[in-house]
């Protein structure tokens, strides 16, 4: 038991020291930062004004309003701000594994996927995340128990993204190229999640709990919200920790069939 603790103390390190380590780096370039940060608030800020003045000339379509479409912006940006944040690298997983540039982070003594994972952060989502909480407390204004909730929800969303992103990029192991396919599979699943779930129907729900995830991005998060459900919550929970169960599971599966690309070559 002391032994495990121990195990776990020391990975809690390791993250400690490569979100301190990465977000010197890119206080390093302060002014870069700065206007990557306000261009993608300004982004994400230009599509909420859109969707805001959709809602206000049909104010409710198929039971979806303005307050819902602000939280679903605000859990869907917090939520893959925060994954990006601080796991960029798995969403660049198949450019790595198609150029065979994993070979660095196999050197490291510990197991590989934490130091792959934590090894690069996004300038750009920061302002994603901070544009979801900041979005989220000032036009909807919850009370203590629905922002406990989304936070609760933000971390779910974050590990789902953290999730798929592991499944796509491991695709490379298995098909070589998979750097374009990947992408497509990555704003196939952006573009759902930032739409309203109750405009889907059908088969096409069922592809947005499977193949393209978003429904627990734009769906059950969003109903657990606005209802304060916190059976919905438990799902969106539960379905992100699965897709990060079949990620790892994918990952170190195709790292049996990975190439070195017998590359060197100097991280910064």
């Amino acid at each position: 038991m002391c032994k495990q603790w121990t195990k776990y103390k020391s990975y809690l390190k390791l993250v400690a020291a490569y979100i301190r380590l990465n977000c010197n780096i890119q206080l390093e370039y302060k002014g870069a930062f700065v206007s990557q940060f306000a261009a993608m608030f300004l982004n994400n800020s230009a599509w909420l004004a859109f969707w805001l003045l959709f809602f206000d000339r049909f104010p409710v379509v198929k039971g979806f309003g303005q307050n819902d479409v602000v939280t679903l912006w605000s859990i869907c940006a917090a939520g893959f701000g925060l994954s990006s944040t601080f796991f960029y690298n798995v969403q660049e997983l198949a450019p790595l594994i198609g150029r065979g540039q994993l070979d660095t982070w196999m050197l490291y003594p510990r197991a590989l996927l934490p130091h792959l994972a934590l090894g690069k952060m996004s300038a750009t989502a920061v302002g994603d995340l901070a544009f979801g909480y900041i979005t989220y407390v000032l036009l909807v204004r919850p009370d203590c128990a629905h922002f406990a909730l989304f936070v609760l929800l933000t971390l779910s969303v974050a590990m789902l993204f953290v999730g798929f992103n592991l499944i796509r990029g491991s695709l490379a192991f298995f098909v070589g190229n998979a750097e374009v396919l990947s992408e497509q599979w990555f704003f196939s699943m952006i573009t759902f999640s930032t739409y309203p779930s109750s405009l889907f129907d059908g088969w096409v729900k069922l592809v947005l709990y499977t193949l393209i995830p978003a429904g627990f991005v734009s769906g059950l998060p969003v109903e657990a919200l606005k209802h304060f459900d916190l059976t919905c919550a438990a799902l969106a929970l539960a379905g992100a920790f699965a897709m990060l169960l079949v990620g790892i599971f994918c990952f170190y599966l195709g790292l049996n069939h990975y190439q070195s690309g017998n590359l060197i070559e100097m991280r910064n």
